[in-house]
């Protein structure tokens, strides 16, 4: 299951990642439906669905400051909200790359993708960097 926040849910952006990804594409707005989702209450509300890659573009809410957990992977795109749509053919390079191309491997990471590497932390809080 992909998740995409607040500001990826776009009827284009969803569309763009179903045509690829087999799995379901939901907004974070599903998880909860007629409530306000603050930030803080994402990882929770995480936990509860059945294994899913929360993907968003604020970065700076997320990155180093979400726990990883065995049950869920974030991916942050560290991209201002007119590059929005580019975030589907990103998104498939990363679920592409051996290290992250099926949910067995992403499980429990959190990763900001960068346009020349992909750097993620798990539970050691311990960062990594690969290169595209």
């Amino acid at each position: 299951m992909i998740v995409v926040d607040e500001q990826l849910h776009n009827e284009r952006i969803c569309r763009a990642i179903e045509a690829y990804y087999s799995g379901q594409v939901v907004s974070i707005r599903d998880l909860r439906p007629g409530t306000v989702i603050k930030d803080d209450i994402i990882p929770t509300l995480l936990i509860h669905a059945r294994q899913p890659t929360f993907i968003t573009i604020n970065a700076g809410d997320f990155w180093l400051k979400v726990e990883s957990h065995r049950d869920y992977c974030v991916v942050n795109f560290p991209l201002p909200a007119e590059r929005r749509f580019e975030v589907p053919e990103i998104l498939r390079r990363v679920l592409q790359h051996p290290q992250f191309k099926t949910k067995a491997r992403r499980m429990g990471f959190i990763l900001r993708v960068g346009r020349q590497n992909i750097s993620y932390y798990g539970s050691d809080r311990q960062l990594y960097c690969l290169d595209w």
